[in-house]
């Protein structure tokens, strides 16, 4: 049987390209003052490290079931840390689980549950990466942009008690739309798809063989999931701002 297509030859100068990018990139970033360069550095060298690591685990953790969910399960503890710590630097980052598991269990379950999502490490653990990184990325959005807001404007939320809304209300009214806006990205990858990008999902079922109309079903699923989940999200993070779980740190939260 013929070997799997690959997408970009696995070589030393793969590696040499990567590592000059990766330089541009912190390059880039120092000279533009971003604020960012060693973060592009530790987070392009903590990728290298990562990936390494899981490249050499994986084939044990998709062959067990309950290493698959243990997996599971550290990939969903990892993400609230670096969502939870995005948002607050206080204790109350732990609240990121809510939100991150909101959205993305019901969806797990209902996969597995109808038997759509094979039994399988080898499907599970992408499709649960999928799902909990778009609930990572909009559970740390939207709780930067609430928390930002009402940080910068404390005064209208001090005004809006003043005028007689309860505490949920006053700080929903000011924070709410800023927070929403963290859908934008999932919203233009769906509404682009195939136009201007041919996303990850797509992309790794052609090359492992997939006809188009069956990697394009595929792709739309994950894109319709990826909505659910991070609108879930929001929603949930916006909630835990409104009743005070979560709350502006004044020294800023940390990475």
């Amino acid at each position: 049987m013929a070997a799997p297509a690959q997408l970009l030859p696995v070589t030393p100068l793969l590696g040499v390209v990567c590592a000059v990018l990766l330089a541009g990139a912190v390059a880039v970033a120092g000279w533009g003052r971003l604020g960012h360069g060693r973060a592009v550095l530790r987070a392009g060298l903590r990728a290298a490290v990562q990936l390494g690591a899981v490249a050499l685990v994986i084939a044990w953790v998709v062959g067990s079931l309950w290493a698959t969910a243990a997996f599971v399960l550290l990939m969903l503890g990892v993400a609230v840390r670096t969502a939870g710590r995005r948002i607050t630097a206080g204790p109350g980052w732990v609240w990121a689980a809510v939100p991150i598991t909101a959205g993305v269990l019901p969806v797990l379950v209902l996969l597995l549950g109808t038997g759509l999502l094979p039994h399988r490490g080898l499907a599970v653990v992408p499709v649960a990466g999928i799902l909990i990184g778009g609930a990572l990325s909009a559970t740390s959005l939207s709780g930067r942009r609430a928390m930002d807001e009402l940080r910068t404007r404390h005064g209208e939320v001090e005004a809006a008690l003043a005028l007689g809304f309860e505490d949920r209300d006053a700080r929903l009214e000011i924070c709410r739309a800023a927070a929403a806006t963290s859908l934008v990205p999932a919203l233009d990858q769906t509404r682009t798809v195939g136009l201007v990008t041919l996303p990850g999902a797509f992309v790794g079922m052609l090359l492992g063989g997939a006809t188009p109309v069956q990697a394009g079903a595929v792709q739309l699923f994950v894109l319709v999931a990826l909505l659910l989940v991070e609108s879930v999200a929001v929603v949930a993070v916006l909630e835990l701002v409104g009743r005070g779980r979560l709350t502006p740190d004044p020294v800023g939260a940390v990475g």
